[in-house]
């Protein structure tokens, strides 16, 4: 099996040095970011929570970035046979099982908003916020698309349909283009639009509630979401770095790579809050809305902006941009799965993702109208795939990735591969092995249990 394995190495395709960074920042930077990020923000405490934030992302989640580039580019395969490769004979490669499972929730759930978002482009385009005059028809807006059935189903249908054609062109024609082309333009449009709303009346409150901290509103449970949402938005536990890690160059700086990828993500967060925030701010709006804040409050705000229908179509670009780039990643992680364990060809392994993801996407959509009151474990279809990914299967697969890579693999062979077989990073990685060894698994452990019980 090893042996089988090992021939299909050359075959493997490869990122350019530029595209392996834009394909993992766009992995990292993404829905995760511009939807979920400020929200959770607005819920949590403001400026303590992005501190807290900040710090589980360096301390804790880079390390554990690490690990998972160790493992998929040692490994060389998909996320089942980098554990296979490195523990040959052992029952490490269940593990790399989470490379299906993870990707394949998340994908059903963010389908969902990518619909969501095609539908306000169009809203943007045709203008419609401009006819809207307080919020509450703003909630009217977004409550009717939800709940529908077909409106809904048929957003997330065409935003489904077209990820899949950006991974069927493979990794370097499809994925590495889409990624070296986005993420640049990305950056550009966020930084516009912080720009803009910088200038907004009102707004230093928002600045104030972003970067003034009030400890006192930090419990155990929001360290517990902070982590997660490190975990969420690095796409960690669920196999796409260990995938995507597979196709960097043995020559490139690995160290660089993961630094940088989540230093963007990190930059990208705080960027997509200076956007939102302020801008609620500045209209005298709670920063708690929720989920819905970019679908309803903010469509609100731009519609009584100056310019603010150009700004929301800039928005929506950005947003659906963001939800491509991380559901591509997710798409290739079960892609070279099938492929490799099992021989179905990538056009093949698209269409099983296909069938699944409508699905479970269908279901998780029609949560929000005629399913709304089916429930499991007093959650919603779409809440319990969120949950149970960012608070449960990818903790669980970063944990176990942790445990593997200091306490299963050699340290040689971990050492060789951080420190390009020695050439570079001696001090650094005595560090982020202790880290990867002893701290991350602790403080994991520590906070998934806190928040258990919180």
């Amino acid at each position: 099996m090893t042996t089988s394995n090992s021939s299909q190495k050359p075959a493997r395709e490869t990122f350019g040095r530029f595209g392996a960074l834009m394909a993992m920042a766009g992995s990292a930077v993404g829905l995760g970011n511009m939807w979920r990020f400020p929200y959770l923000l607005g819920e949590n405490g403001g400026a303590a929570f992005l501190i807290i934030y900040l710090l589980c992302s360096l301390l804790l989640a880079l390390p554990i970035f690490f690990a998972e580039f160790i493992v998929g580019r040692r490994g060389g395969s998909n996320s089942i046979g980098c554990f296979r490769n490195l523990a040959p004979g052992t029952k490490w490669s269940l593990v790399g099982l989470v490379g299906i499972l993870t990707p394949l929730i998340i994908i059903s759930f963010y389908s969902v908003v990518g619909g969501w978002s095609i539908q306000y482009l169009f809203k943007a385009c045709t203008f419609q916020f401009s006819h809207v005059s307080d919020n509450s028809q703003m909630h009217d807006m977004f409550s009717s698309l939800v709940t529908s059935v077909w409106p809904a189903l048929f957003g997330f249908v065409v935003f489904l349909v077209l990820s899949l054609l950006i991974v069927r062109k493979g990794v370097k024609n499809g994925i590495e283009k889409f990624g070296n082309i986005t993420m640049p333009a990305l950056f550009v449009i966020i930084l516009l639009i912080v720009v803009y709303v910088l200038f907004q009346p009102g707004a230093t409150g928002g600045y104030k509630w972003l970067f003034k901290p009030d400890f006192s509103v930090i419990t155990p449970g929001v360290f517990a979401v902070a982590l997660g949402q490190s975990f969420f938005s690095l796409s960690l536990g669920c196999g796409c770095i260990m995938t995507y890690a597979s196709y960097v160059d043995k020559k490139d700086d690995m160290v660089i790579h993961c630094t940088a990828t989540a230093l963007l993500d990190l930059l990208f967060a705080i960027l997509s809050a200076c956007a939102i925030i302020p801008a609620v701010f500045s209209f005298g709006i709670s920063p708690d809305a929720g989920p819905s804040l970019i679908f309803e409050t903010l469509p609100f705000i731009f519609s009584k902006m100056p310019a603010g229908n150009v700004v929301a179509i800039i928005f929506f670009i950005a947003l659906l941009m963001a939800v491509f780039t991380s559901i591509i990643s997710m798409m290739e992680a079960i892609t070279a799965v099938l492929s490799e364990e099992f021989g179905i060809s990538r056009s093949k392994s698209l269409n099983i993702i296909f069938v699944f993801t409508i699905i479970f996407g269908s279901l998780c959509s029609l949560s929000f109208g005629p399913l709304a009151g089916f429930k499991i474990l007093d959650m919603t279809i779409f809440d319990l795939f969120d949950r149970s990914s960012s608070d449960f299967l990818m903790i669980l697969g970063a944990l176990l990735t942790v445990i593997f890579v200091g306490w299963k693999m050699k340290k040689a062979d971990v050492q060789d591969e951080f420190t390009m077989h020695g050439a570079r990073y001696g001090r650094l990685f005595k560090v982020a092995y202790f880290a990867i060894k002893y701290v991350a698994p602790a403080v994991i452990i520590v906070i998934f249990i806190t928040g258990l019980v919180s």
